[in-house]
């Protein structure tokens, strides 16, 4: 990514705002994947880069274990309280390291899912690395947001949440290159997962479509929770001029909805399948 290196800080605070900030997947994400899957109950899954757990919550029912790796100390925190909260501690297990660093002593998994989190890695080495996690017939899952579509709100009770303003705001503090921890990412996040992943040995890919669309309303802690939870906006990034901004963000957003309440609606989400090649089912 033209020089950018990961460090630590990638997120370093933005984890309490991610619950609350982040808008949801799809309705129907969890029944899809178990279609398409076909889990017995008994399996195990790997969600790579889990942040606090969202994904990897949403699926622990479909499995018997879920094993969740992050970076972020603060983010495996978050997770092992969700999971708590959620009663699916007894089948979940939270590991602190970098996706480079999976060691082989995880044993092998029936899936391992990428929820927008593999353009932050060493792409090749995972790939491989993550394959030889697999077993014969494995999947890996990537998913993300729908980026096209229209999310219009008209019809809707609320005015839209200014997302032009608060970039706008955010370049004014941070400068008009898009910050990553202790970097900038001139050219944004990179694609090209196809080559990387056919060039690891993954058969595939197979796409589904999970369609959004729902009516949401989101109120100003929420969007503020938002823009604390992004890579390029977390909260360290502002320094001791992070309660300024803050206060400029909520003048923002109060002049957009003098009520506190905007509408919005849910993106779709996008599933790719791979397969590990010629086997059975997982």
């Amino acid at each position: 990514m033209d020089g950018w290196e990961w460090d630590a800080t990638l997120f370093a605070g933005a984890a309490p705002y991610y619950g609350r900030g982040r808008l949801p997947y799809a309705p129907g994400l969890a029944q899809t994947l178990a279609g398409v899957l076909a889990p017995d109950g008994r399996g195990r899954l790997l969600d790579v880069g889990c942040g606090p757990g969202t994904l990897a919550l949403l699926l622990a029912p479909l499995f018997g274990e879920v094993v969740g790796v992050d970076p972020d100390p603060e983010m495996i925190a978050e997770a092992r309280r969700q999971a708590a909260e959620h009663k699916v501690a007894h089948r979940t297990r939270w590991l602190r390291a970098r996706a480079e660093e999976l060691p082989p002593r995880l044993g092998l998994f029936d899936v391992a899912v990428f929820a927008q989190s593999f353009h932050w890695m060493d792409r090749e080495l995972v790939a491989a690395t993550t394959r030889d996690l697999l077993r014969p017939g494995g999947a890996l899952v990537h998913v993300s947001d729908v980026k096209t579509g229209s999310r219009g709100v008209d019809g809707l009770p609320h005015p839209a949440v200014p997302y032009a303003a608060i970039d706008e705001l955010v370049r004014h503090y941070l400068g008009p290159v898009r910050r990553a921890g202790q970097g900038v990412l001139t050219r944004g996040t990179p694609s090209g997962e196809r080559e990387i992943l056919t060039r690891a040995g993954f058969s595939g890919p197979r796409r589904h479509v999970v369609p959004g669309g729902q009516a949401l309303v989101r109120t100003e802690d929420d969007v503020v929770a938002w823009v604390f939870s992004m890579s390029f906006s977390a909260p360290h990034l502002f320094g001791p001029r992070r309660e300024e901004f803050e206060a400029a963000l909520r003048e923002l957003l109060r002049q957009a909805s003098p009520r506190g309440r905007f509408s919005e609606r849910g993106p779709g989400t996008d599933v790719f399948v791979w397969r590990t090649g010629p086997g059975p089912r997982p």
